[in-house]
Formats: C-alpha cells, sequence, structure tokens
C-alpha cells in the first residue's frame, strides 16, 4: 500500500532511504537545508524542499499531520534530531522513526516519543562482521543476539544435495531453516526438505550463527551428516 512519507535530513542515510521508499513505490518528501543537496534529489523521489526540519510552522504549512510515516535522519546534531522528533509526535505523525548515532541519542529519542529508533552505522557494522565471518554468506540481518537470516548464494559444495541431507530444517542436526529459495524466476518459499539445491540457487536461510557456520564447513568438507 502506498504511503506518504517525510524524510527530514539528506545525508548519505537520508539519500539512500529516501530514493529507495520512492523506489518501491511510495510518496516521498525530502527536506532539508543544504540547497545543493535538495536540487540533486528532485529528480530523484516525489517532491524535495529546502527547508528547516526543526521549524514547527513550516512543518503545519507541510501538512506534516496528514504524513503518514517520518524519518528524522539528521546525524549532524543531537538537538535538531530531538526537536524534529517532539514537533512531528507533536502535530501528530503515526509513525515517527529516528536515526541515532549511539546509545545515548537512542535513549533520549525513546523518552521523547519515537516510535521507532534506528542505528545505520551499528547496525551495517553488524551485518559486514557476519558476513566477513560467514564467507560464503552475501547478505545478513541480525534478529536477536547470535540468530539472524542470511542470504546465501548455494557455493559447489551444496549444489546436487537435499535440504535434508546437508543438515537443513528445523529437525535437522543444525536447526538452520531454509525459509525460501530463489531459483532464477522461481521463488520456493518453506521449500520441502526433499528439494536439491541446484547451481545458481540463493537461499534465505535462518538460525544461529555458530551453526550455520558449523553447516557450510562440514558441507565444505564433504561430510554432511
Amino acid at each position: 500500500m502506498k504511503k506518504q512519507i517525510i524524510v527530514i535530513g539528506l545525508g548519505r542515510f537520508g539519500r539512500s532511504i529516501a530514493k529507495t521508499l520512492h523506489g518501491i513505490g511510495h510518496d516521498v518528501l525530502a527536506i532539508d537545508t543544504d540547497e545543493k543537496i535538495v536540487q540533486g534529489m528532485a529528480s530523484e523521489i516525489t517532491h524535495s524542499i529546502q527547508a528547516d526540519g526543526t521549524n514547527e510552522n513550516l512543518l503545519r504549512e507541510l501538512g506534516i499531520g496528514n504524513f503518514d510515516i517520518a524519518i528524522v535522519a539528521i546525524g549532524s546534531s543531537i538537538e535538531n534530531s530531538v526537536l524534529s522528533t517532539i514537533l512531528l509526535k507533536k502535530l501528530g505523525v503515526p509513525q515517527v522513526i529516528t536515526r541515532a548515532d549511539n546509545n545515548l541519542h537512542g535513549s533520549i529519542l525513546e523518552k521523547i516519543g519515537a516510535d521507532r529508533v534506528v542505528y545505520p552505522e551499528q547496525e551495517m557494522g553488524e551485518r559486514v562482521a557476519h558476513v566477513v565471518t560467514l564467507m560464503d554468506v552475501s547478505y545478513y540481518m541480525p534478529l536477536v543476539h547470535g540468530y539472524g537470516v542470511a542470504r546465501l548464494e548455494a557455493p559447489p559444495y551444496l549444489i546436487g544435495g537435499k535440504l535434508s541431507e546437508l543438515g537443513f530444517g528445523p529437525k535437522g542436526k543444525w536447526e538452520v531453516a531454509v525459509l525460501l529459495i530463489q531459483r532464477e524466476k522461481e521463488i520456493i518459499v518453506t521449500p520441502s526438505q526433499q528439494e536439491i539445491i541446484k547451481d545458481g540457487d540463493n537461499l534465505i536461510v535462518a538460525g544461529n550463527n555458530d551453526r550455520l557456520e558449523r553447516l557450510l564447513e562440514e558441507a565444505k568438507k564433504g561430510k554432511p551428516q
């Protein structure tokens, strides 16, 4: 469902999220105080304007209360980030998501009413760290400590093996579930344990990080158990 979204702050994070949201079909208004950045975004999203996201009168004029979601992507000033978040909640935005640079910043945002606080640098660091240690994983998203969802481009040592034989599945030795297989244009959701991995498959798996690493190590040795 298409949503009306405002993004305040067009640093790297703000620009990326604004363009992505517009690319998947949402109406996006982005504002920043830097005229050059605003002009550069004009063709990338629905609307972009040079404005101060901490100006209450301006936000009222924009009809901010009619937006479904507001994202405060300001990274250079904690004070402005906090003030903008307060104003957005005051003016009735149902969902306010705010970027935080550290735990103290995040704690303040939670206390003043941010519906969700995100830590882009911290979250990206965690993802990259797991991709480094899980060498055959191309994407990783942490869920809770020690567990996550990973995207695995089927390496040669998995091709031709059944999921059950390799130890995948909630009842398998490693308790690593295969949620989905992308096979060219075909999407196989919750595949059967008898599914055979083919060349070019992409697997979305979920489970304990250590167990996933051990499963891949065992498979690479050619000794799935």
